[in-house]
């Protein structure tokens, strides 16, 4: 049961972007077309869970039994851009298109302090490996979800008549605002 109250707190109440704020960069950036958002949340999956189980695994197999825990920043930093450039290479060889659309925010996806943020909360947190797995998964899932919850309210919005003044960033960042309220509301989800 744990494991599932992981998911879904990780995916509703405690969703990154909405409650932690962390990851806006890419939020803010690719939200203006649902396939370069479905393809950054793809990434981000990947990259969150599989960044998590190598950091975990560097953590308690290497820094802790060398008594270097202190690297454990840098050492998550450099498992996180290893698994960014898998991203990149496959985006750049089998989907060409997404690569493009992607633009700079695919090699940013380093240093997105949501991913970081996942690392460093799962040895806070003492997950055991399954819990980080579940943890990782449920957080890039929230970040997914964030995304396409704003394209779908940006192309909306596209086809709306708005005051001049709202017009660009502000009437995103109302947006966003009032979607993390509605998030709020799901404090409690989980357990």
């Amino acid at each position: 049961m744990n494991l599932i109250n992981i998911l879904i707190q990780t995916i509703f109440s405690q969703n990154f972007i909405f409650m932690r704020f962390l990851g806006l960069c890419p939020f803010f950036g690719l939200t203006n077309d649902m396939e370069s958002s479905i393809g950054m949340g793809g990434a981000v999956t990947f990259v969150t869970v599989m960044a998590s189980v190598v950091s975990y695994l560097v953590y308690y197999l290497i820094l802790i039994p060398l008594g270097v825990e202190y690297l454990q920043t840098i050492s998550f930093i450099v498992t996180i851009a290893v698994f960014v450039q898998l991203v990149e290479i496959y985006l750049k060889k089998m989907i060409p298109n997404l690569y493009k659309v992607m633009g700079i925010y695919l090699p940013l996806i380093t240093t997105n302090c949501m991913i970081m943020g996942v690392t460093l909360l799962n040895i806070q947190n003492g997950y055991t490996l399954l819990e980080t797995v579940f943890f990782a998964f449920g957080s890039s899932i929230g970040f997914t979800l964030a995304m396409i919850l704003m394209t779908s309210i940006r192309i909306r919005l596209r086809d709306s008549k708005l005051p001049e003044f709202f017009k660009g960033a502000p009437i995103v960042f109302i947006a966003a605002s009032f979607i993390a309220i509605a998030f709020m509301g799901l404090q409690g989800l989980g357990g």
